[in-house]
């Protein structure tokens, strides 16, 4: 795949996640904001277009080894892969960092006030991925499956009552945008997942879990907006 300053970020990460690692180095969005060419988020960060292009091509080169091929899998086991993997992730890891951020507000809060606005921004964004999976689990995924079944055993189309898949899908990529959002707030404020000097075990652990959930989140957000969700839309087309 040749990679020019018009390819679209998203559209490169969907081809080898392995480019992923090279936007992150860049702090480029690739999940939530991956519509746009690597012309657009160089100019918007003052990068030098042509050495992130060399750095992408060398990232290129080796995404064949061990690198799961995530847009060959049919649309309904990604589906299914994205519930049970990364829906899964975040419900149990609410529930392993929430105790942590009490914890290190108490004892930590008076002198690194910033914990609790960490604290707020991520009990916020868990509520709303809570409810934003129910959706994707009870309305979104289930009509994708659907699909792939009506194309399997070429029975008829029933419109569903959103009127067209892309109907939850923007509303699913315009929540997506909102914790990406949230999620750079809590790294700006954490100075990037850096424990300060005077930071307990537990400190350093809540921050290392926070680190970790949120590079699960662009992997898992990835996956959706510039994999599932455009199959989801093209079979549609197909079927309609």
């Amino acid at each position: 795949m040749e990679i020019t300053e018009r390819s679209i970020i998203g559209e490169l990460v969907a081809q080898s996640y392995r480019t992923a690692a090279v936007f992150k180095k860049y702090k480029i969005d690739f999940c939530c904001n991956g519509n746009r060419t690597i012309s657009e988020a160089c100019e918007n960060k003052n990068l030098e277009t042509a050495s992130v292009i060399q750095n992408l091509e060398l990232a290129m080169q080796y995404s064949s080894e061990s690198t799961t091929d995530y847009k060959s899998w049919p649309i309904d086991l990604l589906a299914d892969y994205i519930e049970k993997k990364h829906h899964r992730y975040v419900e149990e890891k609410t529930q392993e960092i929430r105790p942590y951020l009490d914890k290190i507000c108490r004892v930590h809060g008076n002198h690194h006030p910033e914990l609790f606005e960490i604290n707020a921004l991520f009990r916020e964004a868990t509520e709303n991925l809570a409810m934003h999976m129910k959706k994707e689990e009870l309305i979104l995924f289930p009509f994708i499956r659907e699909m792939v079944l009506v194309k399997k055993n070429g029975i008829p189309f029933p419109k569903p009552h959103f009127g067209t898949v892309q109907n939850p899908i923007q509303m699913m990529m315009h929540e997506h945008d909102n914790e990406g959002e949230r999620f750079r707030k809590i790294e700006t404020l954490s100075n990037h997942y850096t424990p300060p000097n005077d930071a307990c075990n537990t400190y350093r652990v809540t921050f290392a879990l926070l680190k970790e959930f949120e590079a699960d989140l662009h992997l898992h957000i990835h996956l959706e907006n510039n994999i599932l969700f455009p199959a989801a839309t093209e079979l549609e087309r197909e079927l309609s």
